[in-house]
């Protein structure tokens, strides 16, 4: 597979930005929908991963992500307890005709049945709950899920409520949805295990976890569902299979049962039509980059450890691989200095990005060697 890669790196840096855009290897009805792999963090489809769109409950994956947080960190215990106020009563509990846990006003409840309540049902008070018990009130607590997830890498997602009812300015993308998704996966197993239980049984209350990928013969242990006026049904998911798991999210369908079903046929074309491929091994040159004045024209480049990458297991010919770099170099280049990436395309969708390190040190070179290459710009400046 190197040899492959390597053979169109020799060409793509000239023409891949000319290329026409190439026909994705898969087909969703959703509007927008991202799938990576779990382990490489490959992306496996993407269709207008960006686009900003209200949450919905999908929001409430942030909100699990601020009380896992605190109970890693050891701020909170599950066993602790909070009051359910007038507020999370009303707008999330028993009179609000929301997804609800059906909380009695003025009750304790422990933050364990809380997490659970919110990831089965969906519960509005019960994020309204944990949101009070945290940082005094709603407002209050949708600000620091806004903070927080600019701290985990979330640049767009912007928090108005802990519920993700209609809320101004409240937004999100799937890509972002999928990163928080990976996220509480990673960073939480103790806690993320919640996510696959398909019911919750509290005061005396039966409810089915709201997620249909659950019931499905397909691997999964989660995460959640959403749907809203503006932008329809969505839903983010993760399964696993024979070592491999997957993310996904997807939204702009237009029923629970679309939203069900198109989830499963791409999560499980995502598990079945991929398999994890070394590309490069540790140590192996990925490409050259061009020095400027250096006692060499050129510098070898290299990743920091062997390049795997999950790729398809038919359609190869949809593989394009690229070396992005400001050049030429100036000499000196050190060896480690970074340098630019390796980018894989499948398709239209940009796979992964490598970094790509300098696997020699570059002096400056001689006079009349600088002076030639000097000439040398000159003429490619004026050509271009």
């Amino acid at each position: 597979m190197g040899r492959i890669l390597s053979s169109l790196l020799c060409f793509a840096a000239f023409v891949a930005a000319c290329l026409p855009a190439q026909a994705q290897l898969f087909e969703t009805k959703a509007a927008h929908a991202y799938m990576i792999d779990a382990d490489t963090g490959s992306v496996l489809f993407s269709k207008d991963p960006d686009a900003l769109m209200p949450p919905a409950s999908l929001g409430k994956l942030m909100t699990m992500e601020m009380a896992f947080n605190a109970v890693k960190s050891g701020r909170l215990r599950l066993d602790d307890t909070f009051t359910v106020s007038e507020h999370a009563w009303r707008t999330g509990g028993a009179p609000s005709g929301t997804s609800t846990m059906f909380a009695k006003l003025k009750s304790t409840i422990r933050l364990e049945d809380l997490i659970r309540g919110v990831i089965a049902q969906a519960a509005n008070d019960g994020c309204i709950v944990i949101a009070e018990g945290m940082a005094g009130s709603e407002l209050n607590f949708a600000h620091q899920m806004t903070e927080r997830a600019r701290q985990i890498g979330l640049e767009k997602s912007t928090f108005v409520n802990a519920t993700g009812l209609p809320a101004d300015g409240q937004q999100t993308t799937v890509r972002e949805l999928v990163t928080l998704a990976r996220h509480l996966w990673r960073d939480y197993p103790d806690l993320y295990r919640y996510y696959g239980e398909k019911e919750f049984t509290w005061n005396k209350i039966r409810q089915l976890n709201r997620n249909p990928l659950l019931s499905m013969d397909i691997g999964s242990d989660g995460l959640a569902v959403g749907a809203s006026e503006q932008d329809g049904f969505g839903i983010v998911g993760s399964a696993a299979q024979g070592g491999r798991r997957v993310f996904a999210a997807l939204s702009g369908l237009k029923d629970d049962k679309e939203r069900a079903e198109e989830a499963r046929k791409l999560i499980e074309w995502g598990l079945r039509s991929f398999e994890k491929s070394e590309v490069f091994a540790d140590g192996e040159t990925v490409g050259e980059a061009e020095v400027f004045g250096g006692q060499k024209s050129g510098v070898a480049l290299k990743a920091k450890g062997p390049v795997e990458l999950f790729l398809p297991i038919t359609n190869r010919d949809k593989i394009t691989a690229r070396i992005v770099y400001q050049g030429p170099l100036a000499a000196p280049v050190e060896q480690g200095q970074p340098v630019g990436e390796l980018k894989v395309w499948i398709g239209d969708t940009l796979s992964q990005q490598v970094p790509l390190y300098a696997a020699e040190s570059v002096s400056i070179g001689s006079l009349p060697q600088r002076a030639l290459d000097a000439a040398k710009e000159l003429l490619v400046g004026w050509l271009r």
